[in-house]
């Protein structure tokens, strides 16, 4: 048989259209095992959002585009019962699922055709393998671009030298039981880098390299959360040493540091830190960008529009 599917979609119950299209996509999924949606309401109202899903079950809800009626397939809404926050409310999602596989989808993404398939597929082809993932499309405007990994395997070390952001929360698929989100994550920033550090750590990543997810750039405020990003990356550094050995990992962590404090007009720290960046790598791109926007040549936003629109971050 194949193995049960637990999805947990976290949301603030703020955005009821694209929490419909994420859950609409996840119940299309022409997957032949059991499929169960867990939605986590974290600071918003429960009784809303269970009637927003209790209309779209009922066929009441707008049409998502592109999508089929979804199938009898079921779905729960909770209050986040852990931790205030991204990390919390999956974890809350997490605890709730007796499924044999645990999936993630953030509201704002939307899951392609196959994806759960493909990757459940590939998980059981590897012995020993715990958690998958898989190439993104990343949308931005009315603008598409694939990220791909150029791999099958994720390892640790490859995550400690590049975030790799097809290695994305909404991708993950994991077996239920061998992780926990980190609920310490401050500002619920880089949890999923953490997770999948963690998870790569154990067993490579078994990677499916083809776009089977949509991720929307540009409706969340977590990218411009300046002083939480920061703080996030400190968390990471403090909690796996080992991305400061790796030159090239260093130095795009440094330069994000840079970039943020510039972003905050704290120049003497952007300074810094894009000198820590550029001793660790003399190329790397982030310590100048920085250092542009510390001095007021180019707003921090406009360089994070111009980088999304070709489908990266800072």
């Amino acid at each position: 048989m194949s193995p049960s599917v637990g999805v947990v979609i976290p949301t603030r119950g703020d955005r009821p259209d694209q929490l419909r299209a994420a859950t609409c996509a996840a119940l299309a999924q022409d997957y032949p095992g059991s499929v169960e949606i867990v939605i986590v309401v974290d600071g918003g109202d429960p009784s809303r959002v269970a009637g927003q899903v209790a209309d779209l079950l009922a066929g009441r809800s707008p049409a998502v585009r592109g999508e089929t009626p979804p199938p009898e397939r079921g779905v729960r809404v909770l209050a986040n019962r852990f931790t205030p926050g991204l990390p919390g409310a999956r974890n809350t999602g997490i605890a709730a699922l007796g499924t044999d596989l645990v999936a993630f989808c953030d509201d704002d993404d939307r899951w392609l055709p196959g994806k759960v398939d493909a990757q459940v597929a590939a998980v059981e082809a590897v012995p020993g393998a715990e958690f998958a993932s898989c190439a993104i499309e990343v949308e931005y405007g009315s603008r598409r671009v694939p990220r791909l990994a150029g791999t099958c395997r994720v390892t640790r070390e490859q995550l400690v030298r590049s975030r790799m952001v097809m290695v994305h929360s909404s991708t993950f698929l994991f077996r239920r039981g061998a992780l926990w989100v980190d609920e310490s994550a401050p500002g619920g920033q880089n949890e999923d880098w953490d997770l999948a550090l963690r998870a790569a750590g154990r067993h490579p990543i078994v990677h499916v390299d083809r776009p089977l997810v949509r991720v929307r750039w540009g409706g969340s405020m977590y990218a411009t959360r300046w002083a939480d990003r920061i703080a996030g990356l400190e968390w990471m550094l403090a909690r796996h040493p080992d991305l400061a050995v790796d030159p090239r990992g260093a130095a795009r962590i440094y330069g994000q540091l840079a970039f943020h404090h510039a972003a905050l007009g704290r120049r003497r720290e952007a300074g810094r830190w894009a000198w820590r960046a550029f001793t660790a790598r003399r190329g790397e791109p982030r310590a100048p960008i920085a250092l542009a926007v510390a001095l007021g040549l180019v707003p921090a936003q406009a360089v994070l529009s111009r980088l999304h629109h070709h489908g990266h971050g800072i």
